[in-house]
């Protein structure tokens, strides 16, 4: 391990910050395609906030280095793969930036070279398409000439919390020896230690059903907040009431986006189906959990109708965009289907988030965002607090609306005090 000289591929939110650590120990050098992306890293600065300007500029001085360049990473012996594993318009798993990341490591790899791979698969990926690809692309064989292992991504973005160095990996390799070398280079680096599990595709399901599992959990409290909501019973309340029980699971419902818990599902609900297996729950969990963006912009839309607020032409802002709270990470936000079914009845809709990077949404979305609630007091018959960000919290929410006692407030979040608000999930 003296001698361990680390390539991470793919400097997104779990590659980077996965470097970052790695260079605390061992020379690293990170590697990603998006040229503006490595310029960015190597002045100092990440648009994921996820490493702050002092700690990547002390990386960089220290055992870290970011290139494009893919003959930079080909003195290293130990490639850490951590590109996006994202799904198609059709929700069927798209390995297309995983297998151009093998390819890319069977042109650098040499004999006795280690490749573990961190992106989210469904249980037998890493052997049977990834691998494959590098022996291909390099003429070596697995087990012979180079070894392989899986490792999956923790990282929860935003959070300033669980980050990289203190959450437990699940490692693995593709022999016993090579498990116990995988298990031991991130022990050096984590402090609190790993799980080495028995098989890589042991460690491959492990990852898929931690985001399963909330997805299900979510799309039941999800569909709770249908039943009560109908019945006229606070959500919040039922929730409230049933954690007084020691064993009651305390979840609340929302939104689910992001690049984990609202992808990795469709991975085993896909390789279920391949082995016979109709998995029910996940599924439904998926289509509910899909649903509920439209449902909120439905419910706004029904709380303006009791109270006699115009919907066709109306103007409505929605509060934050991204995700999750407190993050400027915009993938697959189910905000947006808030905002084409609220589209339908008007195109007086603005969209303000303080993290959000506003280039980006237009690029992804095709919307202009304002990055502040400066100038909008006032303006609007509707207000949906769609993510909880911090900076919102301390609003008071009905200076927004042209008429306090007309116009409506929907808090996806119950984030707001009950009095301030009309409706929430």
């Amino acid at each position: 391990m003296n001698n361990l000289k680390i390539a991470v591929i793919g400097l997104g939110y779990v590659g980077l910050p996965l470097a970052r650590l790695f260079s605390t120990k061992y020379q690293t050098v990170g590697f990603d395609l998006d040229k503006e992306r490595v310029e960015a890293l190597n002045k100092g600065f990440d648009d994921t906030l996820e490493i702050g300007e002092d700690t990547l500029k002390a990386a960089l001085t220290g055992g870290l280095s970011c290139t494009s360049d893919l003959s930079d990473i080909k003195d290293c012996n130990f490639y850490v793969v951590a590109v996006p594993t994202p799904v198609d318009n059709s929700n069927r798993p798209d390995l297309r930036p995983l297998l151009s990341a093998s390819e890319s490591v069977g042109k650098v790899i040499s004999k006795g070279d280690i490749v573990v791979y961190e992106s989210t698969v469904y249980p037998g990926v890493t052997e049977e398409e990834c691998i494959p690809v590098v022996e291909k692309t390099s003429g070596l064989t697995l087990n012979r000439d180079f070894f392989a292992g899986y490792s999956p991504e923790r990282i929860n973005p935003g959070d300033k919390l669980h980050t990289v160095e203190k959450i437990k990996k699940v490692t693995s390799g593709s022999t016993p020896e090579t498990a116990d070398f995988i298990d031991n280079v991130y022990n050096s680096v984590l402090t609190n230690g790993t799980h080495k599990a028995p098989s890589i595709k042991v460690a491959e399901a492990s990852k898929i059903i931690e985001n399963a599992q909330r997805d299900v959990n979510i799309a039941f409290m999800n569909e709770l907040a249908k039943i009560f909501n109908a019945m006229d019973i606070d959500t919040h309340d039922v929730i409230e009431a049933a954690s007084s029980k020691w064993n009651f699971i305390k979840m609340t419902p929302g939104l689910v986006g992001g690049h984990c818990i609202s992808v990795d599902p469709y991975y085993l609900i896909q390789k279920a189906q391949v082995y016979g297996v109709l998995p029910r729950v996940m599924t439904a969990a998926r289509r509910l959990n899909d649903g509920m963006g439209d449902y909120v912009a439905n419910q706004t839309i029904k709380l303006m109708n009791k109270k006699g607020v115009l919907v066709k032409d109306s103007k409505i802002l929605i509060l934050g965009i991204t995700f999750k709270e407190n993050c400027p990470d915009t993938r697959n936000t189910k905000v947006i289907d808030i905002y084409h079914t609220l589209s339908e009845y008007t195109e007086n809709i603005t969209i303000c988030d303080p993290w959000a990077d506003s280039e980006s949404v237009k690029k992804t979305f095709g919307l202009d965002i304002k990055c502040d609630t400066n100038g909008l007091k006032g303006l609007f018959d509707a207000v949906i607090l769609a993510v909880a960000h911090d900076k919102f919290k301390s609003a008071n929410v009905r200076d927004f609306l042209s008429d306090p006692q007309k116009g409506v407030v929907y808090d996806v979040k119950g984030t707001f005090n009950r009095a301030d608000i009309d409706g929430r999930l």
